[in-house]
């Protein structure tokens, strides 16, 4: 008889909150974070390469994000990088260092980091919804097969909807606490 894999839907809904949590990462509030340079690819030997492959990244203080580049034939393409990463920030140079200063937002930047903050949450609760939908196929498959009860159907069905509202409530408050990161002075 087959059966249902919950641990697999509940593990595929929990990885569209993992994923906003780490798209989150990459919205700037004001405050340095290494990790706000994560999604930066640097050209280096010919093939793309996450920045922290070719150099450090560090937070020597809470408006600085530090780039210790390890070789020095890659500062160039590790500054033309950050440069054009549309994170707004403006590499110095500083021997083989790159300081990268994080502006203070205005009202108009916050603004817009909240919408797109919105656009990532709305992402995820789409994510959680597609394997809703993909829960329910397998259970009407199930039950067409005859190795589902209607009664049981039912039951899976609701147990389901309340793992999608949990996940959906969860996104929610990661976007929330979010936004007023993102919105405090």
């Amino acid at each position: 008889m087959a059966e249902l894999d919950y641990g697999d839907i509940d593990r595929r809904m929990s990885g569209a909150v993992a994923a906003l949590k780490h798209e989150f990462t990459g919205l700037r509030t004001g405050r340095a974070s290494a990790s706000m340079l994560d999604k930066i690819t640097v050209d280096a030997y010919g093939s793309p390469m996450p920045i922290n492959q070719v150099a450090t990244v560090s937070v020597p203080e809470s408006r600085m994000i530090s780039v210790q580049v390890w070789d020095r034939s890659m500062m160039q393409a590790t500054e033309k990088a950050i440069r054009e990463s549309n994170l707004g920030l403006n590499p110095v140079v500083d021997g083989m260092v790159l300081r990268l200063p994080i502006p203070e937002l205005n009202e108009e930047r916050r603004h817009e980091l909240v919408k797109v903050a919105h656009k990532f949450a709305e992402q995820a609760k789409i994510a959680a919804r597609h394997v809703r939908r993909d829960g329910m196929d397998s259970i009407k498959k199930l039950e067409k097969a005859g190795d589902m009860s209607e009664d049981d159907a039912r039951v899976a069905s609701d147990k389901i909807q309340k793992m999608t509202d949990d996940i959906i409530s969860e996104v929610e408050t990661v976007l929330a606490k979010k936004e007023q990161e993102i919105k405090q002075v």
